[in-house]
C-alpha cells in the first residue's frame, strides 16, 4: 500500500526524531546507513518533506535536517501525501480506475475495511507516538 519512496521517507523521518532537533542537525551523508536507503535518494525525499514543511533544515556549516517539536506532531500521512500522494493510498489495489464502494472491484470486498483501518492509522498516528518511550535506534533499525 506504500510506496518504497514513502517507506524510505518514513524511515529518515524516524531517525531524524530520535536523532535531531533545533540545536542539532544531521546530514544525509551520516544517517543514511543506519536506515538502509540509498544516499541521494534519501537526500531528495528529505528535501521534498522539507519543502513542504514536514520537516525542518537549514543550510550553512551548522545546518542539515531536524525535527522542530512542530515537526514532531505530523502524522505518518502528512509524509505519504508529500512522497506519493493521497491518491495513491487510498486508490484501488489493483488500479482499477472507478473502484469505490459503490462500484468495487474483486479484490475491494476483501481488502476494504482493512485499508480504511490502514488509512485511519496513517492519519492518526504521529511521528512522536512512533518514538515516545524509544531512544534507541537500534529499536527501528537493526544493525
Amino acid at each position: 500500500m506504500l510506496s518504497n519512496s514513502s517507506k524510505y521517507a518514513i524511515k529518515g523521518v524516524l531517525y531524524l526524531a530520535l536523532n535531531s532537533d533545533e540545536d542539532h542537525k544531521v546530514m544525509v551523508r551520516d544517517m543514511h546507513g543506519v536506515v538502509h536507503v540509498p544516499e541521494a535518494y534519501l537526500a531528495k525525499l528529505l528535501q521534498e518533506l522539507s519543502r513542504h514543511g514536514v520537516i525542518s533544515s537549514t543550510r550553512g556549516p551548522r545546518g542539515g535536517f531536524f525535527l522542530s517539536k512542530e515537526d514532531r506532531k505530523r502524522s505518518l500521512m502528512d509524509i505519504v501525501k508529500v512522497i506519493d500522494g493521497e491518491k495513491r493510498v487510498k486508490s484501488c489495489v489493483l488500479g482499477v480506475k472507478d473502484c469505490d464502494t459503490d462500484q468495487p472491484c474483486v479484490l475491494h470486498k476483501l481488502v476494504g475495511a482493512n485499508k480504511s483501518k490502514f488509512i485511519k492509522v496513517l492519519e492518526n498516528t504521529t511521528i512522536l507516538d512512533l518514538i515516545e518511550g524509544k531512544r534507541d535506534v537500534e529499536e527501528f533499525f537493526p544493525v
